[in-house]
């Protein structure tokens, strides 16, 4: 008979049991990450994702304690997008005990064959916005907040369940204050002159609601044909996303390149990295967790290489070297130190970008599949 129970999260208490639960369980581990309790209660019940995704949460207990939590979902439009039948997991985090995991993991894969599916795949979030990938190298680094972090274990856990690699991401540490190669700088040069290119005024753009509709379509279609598993945003996604992020973008190291007409052509999304705040904060705002994360907004030693792309139209035209030259600029004029790479799926052409700057492999990170029996 087995230790440990499993039992579905119905109320606000076993919610916030679910959102905690990694807290304690990392709680001695210096490279864990808290994320905010207020945004994973957003994800996990309110957020246009979820109420489109079927999707349902369990706690794994013993002993009266919580020891695990899982979540399954299922993303229609991915399944139409591709052509599946795949569900997904994700929070997926337990003790170190194969019985846990195992409870969790076949709970997941009932459910979701219940649902339809033949097969699972994970550790996921609803779609690309979110957090994805489980760490498999790079333990000893702290991740930045977009990030998951997750003990060496899981892997041994879901491979021993029977889950195989479907794809790894791939992050890298840069010397941001090392320079652009000369060849670049040539490159870009002539680039700008050639299609007569310009930089927008971001504190302006941010604020202009048709340029962030703009932004946010392009980011989707630009995204689309390069990015696995990725699913075009809906139209109350991109909204969400903007009132979450543009209010945050900085005009010392986010950039929008673009035509004299206004056109967006490329753009760069650079944050100061915030998990040592994130870590100081404890998951919760308030009392000082603003403080912390605000103080955090303000240090550019470290930072954090969100999102970097081009629009669909201007792909494969060289465009990247002249955001690169733009955003080594604005890391140069705040006397940024290092960069840390957005995970980017390793069959990409664009993480090649990154050999030009002399990069240390930081983290690895994979998705897990497996055929639902």
């Amino acid at each position: 008979m087995s230790r440990y129970s499993i039992i579905p999260v119905e109320n606000r208490r076993q919610l916030m049991q679910f959102i905690k639960f990694p807290d304690e369980l990392y709680r001695n581990c210096p490279q864990y990450v808290p994320a905010l309790h207020s945004d994973q209660v957003k994800s996990l019940t309110t957020c246009s994702t979820a109420r489109y995704c079927p999707h349902v949460m369990w706690l794994a207990v013993g002993n009266g304690k919580v020891v695990g939590r899982i979540c399954a979902m299922v993303n229609p439009r991915y399944n139409e997008h591709y052509g599946t039948k795949r569900g997904r997991f994700g929070w997926f985090d337990c003790i170190e005990d194969y019985e846990v995991a195992e409870l969790l993991l076949s709970t997941a894969e009932k459910w979701l064959k219940e649902q339809g599916m033949e097969e699972i795949h994970g550790p996921l979030f609803y779609n690309t916005l979110g957090k994805q990938g489980m760490l498999i190298e790079g333990f000893e680094n702290i991740p930045p907040f977009n990030c998951l972090y997750n003990f060496p274990y899981y892997r041994d856990y879901v491979e021993r369940y029977g889950f195989e690699k479907e794809c790894d991401w791939l992050q890298y540490k840069v010397l941001i204050d090392n320079g652009i190669p000369d060849r670049i700088q040539a490159i870009a040069a002539r680039l700008r002159e050639r299609y007569d290119l310009v930089e927008g005024d971001i504190d302006k753009l941010k604020k202009d609601k048709a340029f962030v509709r703009k932004f946010f379509q392009i980011y989707s279609d630009s995204f689309a044909a390069n990015v696995y598993n990725f699913v075009p945003f809906t139209e109350e996604e991109m909204k969400e996303e903007a009132d979450s992020v543009m209010g945050l973008l900085n005009k010392d190291l986010c950039t929008a390149l673009m035509t004299r007409e206004g056109e967006i052509v490329a753009f760069g999304i650079t944050f100061p990295t915030i998990s040592l705040a994130l870590q100081k904060a404890k998951g919760r705002l308030f009392p000082f967790g603003w403080y912390h994360l605000l103080k955090a907004l303000h240090n550019y030693e470290t930072v954090d290489l969100m999102i970097n792309g081009a629009a669909p139209e201007w792909q494969h035209k060289g465009i990247s070297a002249v955001y690169h030259c733009i955003m080594y600029e604005n890391t140069q004029k705040v006397h940024a130190h290092w960069g840390i790479t957005n995970p980017q799926i390793e069959s990409n052409e664009a993480v090649k970008v990154w050999e030009s700057y002399n990069p240390e492999p930081f983290m690895r990170r994979r998705a897990f599949i497996k055929k639902i029996k």
